[in-house]
């Protein structure tokens, strides 16, 4: 019918799905759609993360405060370089032993990065998951994706599709449902401050494994 809104649509990745079904997903977050889909932590909700106007939309879908940072997902080393400046050495051994994975790291941002993302705090948080879904949305969007937990603010982290989707109905482009199996947790933040790793919230990836390293 004509001028009636499309229906949010939904996919589910099966464990032999071929993840190619996720290309128009992909390229809706490249334009600056919101999606939903699961990575190894909880779900999240995410929007091109270099899209200052998407990046609008998305804290207000999640009735997120502007004052809150959204971090952002990579794909590999090359976009994390392409984002952040003066990565020390510390901060690159911390990625090499917990990327890909329940991780994140506070960088000193570059000029690419919308300050809207980051609250105009002058770093990012970014983490590489370890989830093929949200890995092959990373690559094939092309750009980092600003993805909070898949939830209303102040509601528990999304872990759960049907609880996603009574939250945020028709708000969000597509939702994807996944069977890799979650944490259930957040992900650790972590941040170097003189040469010392300082763990801002712990995750599944404990305090005592983080402290382990520092530079010698």
């Amino acid at each position: 019918m004509k001028g009636k809104k499309q229906l949010t649509k939904y996919i589910k990745v099966e464990k032999d799905t071929n993840l190619e079904i996720l290309n128009k997903q992909a390229e809706l977050i490249k334009n600056g759609g919101i999606v939903v889909f699961p990575t190894e932590t909880v779900y999240g909700i995410g929007t091109n993360g270099l899209d200052e106007k998407a990046i609008r939309k998305l804290y207000k879908v999640k009735e997120r405060p502007l004052d809150k940072p959204i971090n952002l997902l990579v794909s590999d080393m090359k976009m994390v370089e392409e984002l952040a400046e003066n990565i020390t050495k510390l901060e690159y051994k911390l990625m090499e032993l917990f990327f890909p994975g329940p991780f994140t790291i506070i960088l000193k941002k570059k000029k690419i990065v919308p300050d809207v993302l980051t609250a105009n705090n002058d770093t990012v948080g970014i983490r590489m998951p370890d989830s093929k879904i949200a890995q092959y949305l990373i690559k094939h969007a092309g750009v980092p994706i600003a993805t909070p937990s898949a939830n209303i603010s102040g509601k528990p982290s999304g872990t759960n599709i049907e609880d996603i989707k009574n939250d945020f109905k028709d708000k969000v482009d597509c939702y994807i449902e996944g069977e890799e199996k979650a944490y259930g947790i957040s992900s650790t933040i972590v941040k170097v401050v003189d040469e010392t790793p300082y763990v801002l919230r712990e995750g599944s990836i404990k305090k005592e494994e983080i402290l382990l390293h520092k530079i010698k």
